[in-house]
């Protein structure tokens, strides 16, 4: 039975598609009009049945877009089973997040970033309607991240749009203003077109709603909204406002011009839900009409900010029993959004709930006491005045605590991520030293026992190989135990620069010397000079040739064939004996230039040694204010220049 209800389904389905498709031409989304028909259909499905019927029919829409080859049909097929998850009932984080994934991926392999973005905001819908409005604002963040790193305008646009309306939901006006900024700056510095069809009247509209209800900035920023108006629902917005500004200025004959004209209007639930609620109360203020009936409806407007109005509005009209109620109304429903989105400290709004009620109270009694002498009245007066300025010391208090906090952990996530560098790095060096320790005095001890054997079981020339590996692998651990030390040294401070005259040719040719034994069978190695003339300049001699031996054994461990040539050079840069090491080996990434001078870096793990080599080199010609890097122009192998300033300072 179930198998035939959704032939029926489907065959229904190609009915209606084919009695439509006429109907469908040049449809608002650009895609195929048969896959139009189906995207209709599935709207109105999302999240209002099943998965299996949903899926049945989101189904056929991506069969047809496959068919039609119309790749953002397909694109939608995935907006779409986002959308029902996110509205349906039985949806969870994990099925939601894995939508959320698979639509982003889509959406950027076919080149629609507009369904990119969307995909945050459908899961941070998610995320506030589940109330978890802190996740909400990590989604948006993120992509305003990704937005910012891409320089991509209309993400940067959307997500500030995104972030006014989450934090205006919350009734947090101070950060969503930070986000219009935002916002509107985006849009007056982009050439985007796609931004630029927006119209900034929604913008400058919530701008005005982060103003106090009577402020003058409100006034201007409506005024900027209606400048800029490109739509007939961005006239209607504005005059929504400017009615309740002629509310506020007692401009009565305005203020129902302008409402009649928003009430006539079909799209003013566009606007508000609640508008005709509002405008309502604000009639009945308006004639005096107004009773404790009226005032329970206020909780049936949707906004707090239409609940301001009609509170200010009935203050200016002389109704200050009628405003209290309203306000005291206003603040228990603005009590329960602060509570739901951790936005406000809850000591704060009791103190101001505390003043509001003995205000009222102290009004009644003024009343019924009339004949009570200035001095109560100027007493009472003075502890108001002392409860508000305790209460605001607080807020400043709370807020001063707040950044405290939030600067420690950011202190403490920044030194627990340095944490975790610096042990990955020793977890590697204790790695990478047992491995390279072991593997010389392994040879070392192999040979030995060898040379142990009686004198008839090896021949010289034998003795003489085995001699040479264990002197080979002597030095090679002298070597590591020497960059430890150099290391540690320069970690204490104790690493000297003592400066005396060197020759440039003899500490070229004693490297090379010192070096050659590391070469591989059949690689040459050779000093290639600019000039055969001596020259001799002040300088650390035995740093210089530390360095240069370092360079030439990092050469040898990487090039098996070929040559190696160290140059000097006195014109290369004025001022500077400048040499170079330059093998034809296979040579360093340009992206990995400077991460290769970091300590504990090896590119290949196989070849010998701590990662420790060219960090020192670096290291120890800062001492001496040179300069060691890699040739990234070069590509027949590496090329490492170290450059030394000719004169030099003690």
């Amino acid at each position: 039975m179930k198998h035939i209800n959704k032939v029926l389904i489907c065959f229904l389905l190609t009915v209606l598609a084919s009695a439509v498709k006429t109907q469908a031409q040049n449809n608002p989304y650009g895609i195929d009009d048969e896959c139009y028909v189906l995207f209709q259909r599935v709207e109105s499905l999302a999240g209002g049945v099943s998965d299996e019927e949903f899926n049945l029919v989101n189904d056929s829409l991506l069969q047809t877009a496959l068919a039609k080859k119309d790749n953002k049909a397909q694109v939608i097929y995935y907006v779409e089973w986002l959308k029902h998850l996110n509205r349906g009932p039985f949806s969870n984080e994990e099925r939601v997040l894995k939508a959320f994934e698979e639509l982003k991926a889509i959406a950027l392999s076919y080149g629609y970033r507009q369904y990119f973005y969307y995909a945050y905001e459908l899961t941070q819908n998610f995320y506030f309607n589940n109330g978890r409005p802190n996740t909400s604002i990590e989604l948006l963040q993120e992509m305003q991240a990704y937005a910012i790193e891409q320089n991509d305008a209309y993400g940067m646009w959307y997500s500030s749009r995104y972030m006014v309306s989450l934090y205006t939901a919350m009734s947090d006006y101070v950060t969503a203003k930070k986000y219009i900024l935002e916002g509107i700056r985006v849009y007056n510095e982009t050439d985007d077109p796609t931004v630029r069809r927006q119209s900034l009247t929604n913008s400058y509209c919530d701008l005005a709603n982060t103003f106090p209800v009577l402020s003058d900035s409100m006034r201007i920023y409506i005024d900027k909204a209606f400048e800029v108006s490109m739509s007939h629902n961005d006239t209607l917005r504005c005059n929504y406002y400017l009615a309740v500004i002629a509310a506020l200025d007692k401009d009565v004959s305005r203020y129902t011009e302008l409402r009649d004209r928003c009430l006539a209007d079909g799209q003013l639930r566009l606007i508000s839900v609640t508008a005709r609620n509002m405008f309502h109360l604000i009639d009945e203020i308006i004639e005096g009409t107004i009773n404790n009936k009226d005032l329970d409806s206020i909780e049936a407007l949707s906004k707090i900010r239409e609940m301001k109005f009609v509170v200010n509005i009935a203050e200016l009209y002389g109704y200050e029993n009628a405003a209290f109620r309203l306000e005291k109304r206003l603040m228990e429903l603005m009590e329960s959004n602060f509570a739901k989105s951790n936005q406000l400290n809850m000591a704060e709004f009791d103190a101001k709930m505390g003043n509001k009620v003995l205000t009222a109270d102290l009004e009644e009694k003024s009343q019924q006491l009339a004949r009570r002498t200035l001095i109560l009245t100027i007493l009472v007066t003075a502890v108001l005045l002392g409860l508000l300025a305790f209460s605001y010391s607080q807020v400043i208090n709370l807020r001063r605590r707040r950044i405290r906090d939030q600067k420690m952990i950011n202190e403490l996530t920044a030194a627990n991520k340095k944490a975790e560098i610096a042990n990955a790095a020793k977890t590697r060096f204790v790695q990478n030293m047992s491995h390279e320790v072991r593997t010389p005095l392994n040879a070392i001890v192999g040979f030995s026992q060898l040379l142990s054997l009686p004198d008839d079981a090896l021949t010289p020339e034998e003795k003489q190989e085995f001699s040479n590996h264990i002197m080979n692998n002597t030095k090679i651990l002298i070597m590591l135990l020497e960059d430890i030390l150099n290391t540690t040294d320069m970690d204490k401070g104790e690493y000297k620069i003592t400066y005396d005259e060197g020759e440039v040719h003899f500490m070229c040719r004693a490297a090379i010397s010192s070096s050659e034994h590391r070469l591989h069978s059949g690689v040459e190695m050779f000093y290639e000079p600019e000039s055969e003339e001596p020259f001799t300049f002040r300088t650390d001699p035995q740093r210089v040739q530390q360095i240069l031996i370092n360079l030439l054994t990092n050469a040898c461990k990487h090039t098996s064939k070929g040559k190696i040539v160290l140059a000097s050079s006195l014109t290369a840069k004025p001022g500077f004996v400048t040499f170079s090491v330059t093998d034809t080996g296979p040579g360093v990434p340009a992206d990995q230039a400077e991460a290769i001078f970091d300590r504990f870096t090896k590119l290949n793990s196989f070849v010998q040694g701590t990662g420790l080599g060219l960090s020192i080199c670096r290291e120890i010609a800062t001492l001496m204010g040179a300069n060691v890097y890699l040739d990234t122009t070069y590509t027949g192998g590496a090329r490492f220049v170290f450059e030394v300033p000719i004169k030099n300072e003690e």
